[in-house]
């Protein structure tokens, strides 16, 4: 039995037939669809989608001089950035644009040196760093290129996503609450937003007078958080504890009830990151939400502005860490109910 022939791909001018237009509308519907009046762009939409027609990138790269590609250069490391680059692909589509992402083993000046290759190569139309680079040396104009340092050489957070001031109206709350006695789980201290964390937590217990039962050293983990709580005393006298991220929240609350401590009516615990997982705990998670996805958006938003010209625009004028309340937190039980014996 004879194979069917495949099916040839639909050219520009059977889209302009179909959609009764010539077919430089619809180059310009593939250039810029808002250059085209509502009704006319429904038309050539319908046979675009109709007839599966999918513009021949290479060729018309070799007109226009336009690849309709970005590409983001960052470390390599153990932290994949997931939230904040889903929020700057999905910014480029909406402009027109494909990103590649492009790791690279080794530091500033290594990623420097792929990005002139990238800048030199034709193959994009803008380059996004958000792991800091070194081009103090050749520096391409051949495309604009867009440092932003939001991560360093091994992926960890800096700048905005390395913040910890809010650790301070955490304790402020809880406080007002009524709790007096509070614990510190820290993240790894290799990372600057850890480092951060434990130096506002211990600066506002000093400066609000509170008591506290350590700051423990952990990596991030559930079992860090696990273990830092099932090691304390049994008369720490401890009622909140505030932890480096979701992760070690949660085991922080798993570590409490195995030593039949009930959070929140015994022990508080707030997180940090507000991921999925702490949403749907139980009880559900106090955090802090960190608004990854404005950084993504918002160095996608400049790289484009400097691709067409434009003014760089604005910096969002508003933090990118607030503050969630759930059913981790509570006020401290009272003196006469809190007991944290063994028997």
């Amino acid at each position: 039995m004879a194979e069917a022939e495949p099916k040839r791909p639909a050219t520009i001018h059977q889209v302009a037939s179909l959609a009764g237009v010539s077919h430089t509308t619809v180059s310009r519907y593939l250039q810029d669809k808002d250059s085209l009046k509502p009704k006319t762009r429904v038309k050539v939409e319908f046979a675009v989608k109709t007839l599966g027609y999918r513009p021949n990138l290479v060729a018309r790269s070799m007109r226009t001089r336009r690849t309709n590609r970005l590409a983001i250069v960052l470390a390599a490391g153990p932290y994949f950035p997931g939230r904040l680059l889903a929020a700057a692909f999905e910014t480029a589509h909406r402009a027109g644009y494909q990103v590649e992402v492009v790791s690279i083993e080794g530091g500033a000046r290594v990623r420097a040196e792929r990005i002139d290759e990238l800048a030199e190569s034709g193959q994009v139309e803008g380059i996004l760093a958000i792991s800091s680079i070194d081009l103090k040396g050749k520096r391409s104009r051949r495309v604009p290129i867009v440092e932003s340092d939001i991560y360093d050489d091994h992926l960890r957070g800096l700048g905005e996503l390395a913040d910890a001031s809010q650790v301070r109206e955490i304790i402020e709350y809880l406080s007002s609450l009524g709790h007096r006695t509070f614990f510190h789980v820290a993240g790894a201290q290799t990372h600057a937003s850890a480092r951060n964390r434990k130096s506002v937590y211990l600066e506002t217990i000093e400066d609000l007078g509170l008591r506290s039962a350590g700051a423990v050293d952990g990596d991030w983990s559930a079992q860090s958080g696990f273990d830092a709580i099932t090691s304390l005393p049994d008369d720490c006298g401890v009622t909140a504890v505030v932890a480096g991220n979701d992760g070690v929240a949660l085991g922080v609350i798993r570590g409490a009830c195995s030593r039949g401590w009930e959070v929140p009516r015994d022990l508080s615990v707030f997180g940090w990151d507000d991921e999925e997982h702490g949403r749907f705990s139980t009880p559900s998670l106090s955090t802090v939400a960190v608004d990854r996805e404005a950084r993504g958006r918002y160095a996608i938003t400049r790289l484009l502005a400097e691709i067409h010209g434009q003014p760089v625009p604005e910096p969002p004028n508003r933090t990118i860490n607030r503050l969630i309340f759930r059913e981790s937190t509570a006020p401290p039980p009272s003196a006469a109910s809190r007991r944290r014996s063994t028997d």
